[in-house]
């Protein structure tokens, strides 16, 4: 089983013709994810990479029974792609773009809060590597062929240490069910705990990898969650042992600003509520191995 995404999910690209959304869409379909079309605005009617095309996420809705996108839209545009999902009925949005201003993502989570929960868009992202079922379905730009099918959940706000959890599980004999990117942006669609409570409810997801960063609160609030809730065994990890007080680190939200901010203490936060923490990056593969008796 996975969580977010299976073979059956069906997936539309909005952005499709440009330059990354025709590679990485063409990388999906070669994957075996079920992509029913794109959305290009002006250009519906016609096809690209044999796949409909349409000019608005709701026609791409009523044609093909689309549940999920990927957004390949510039930053100045993406959040009206997003909203543009949530009115059309998407349950669930990718968005892989970098570089969204704060302020139109705090518009985009005021604007999918409009929505009953049992209607609400999950949107994972954005700046993040996207979401994989291993051997089921790609909805990101990863490197599908690292990812082993299996039973451990992985949620990275890293995209390249999630790649680097994936090589090296793989290289232990170890699979994942789902891998999601949530993002290094200091605002995002979803936390580490939405998609938590998802791997706790997912029967064939035995154990679950965190990979946290410097600042915010998420890893924390995750920790103290995963100790009153959770049933199956967690890894963490945060990265940034040696970043700076006050200096960004690459991604947005990746800065220390405040008590609790730092990896340190991150990583202390976890061990406080009964995570087992992995010493460094190139210790995935065997602490995940160690947490399983594997």
């Amino acid at each position: 089983m996975s969580i977010l995404i299976d073979e059956k999910t069906p997936v539309i690209v909005q952005g499709m013709t440009g330059d990354k959304g025709t590679f990485h869409a063409k990388e999906m379909i070669e994957y075996g994810t079920n992509v029913v079309g794109g959305v290009t605005p002006g250009k519906g009617g016609g096809r690209h990479l044999d796949r409909p095309l349409f000019n608005t996420v709701k026609e791409a809705v009523k044609e093909t029974g689309a549940e999920a996108s990927i957004t390949f839209v510039a930053p100045a545009f993406c959040a009206d792609a997003i909203m543009e999902c949530a009115d059309a009925g998407i349950g669930l949005v990718c968005s892989i773009t970098d570089g969204i201003p704060a302020q139109d993502m705090m518009r985009v989570k005021r604007y999918l809060m409009r929505y009953p929960r049992d209607r609400r868009t999950m949107m994972v992202g954005p700046n993040c590597a996207g979401i994989i079922s291993p051997g089921k379905s790609m909805l990101g730009i990863m490197p599908g062929h690292i990812y082993l099918q299996g039973r451990v959940g992985v949620i990275s706000r890293s995209g390249t240490l999630g790649y680097e959890a994936a090589a090296q599980m793989k290289d232990h004999g170890i699979g994942i069910s789902t891998s999601v990117g949530i993002g290094g942006d200091p605002i995002n669609g979803s936390s580490f705990l939405d998609h938590l409570a998802l791997f706790e409810e997912d029967p064939e997801t035995d154990a679950v990898l965190m990979i946290g960063e410097i600042g915010g609160p998420q890893e924390a609030e995750a920790s103290a969650w995963i100790r009153d809730n959770m049933s199956k065994p967690v890894v963490g990890f945060v990265a940034g042992l040696t970043a700076p007080k006050g200096r960004r680190m690459g991604h947005a939200g990746a800065i220390i600003s405040a008590a609790g901010d730092s990896a340190a203490e991150k990583a202390e936060i976890m061990k406080a509520n009964g995570l087992t923490v992995a010493p460094n990056p190139s210790e995935f593969g065997s602490t995940v191995a160690k947490v399983l008796g594997v």
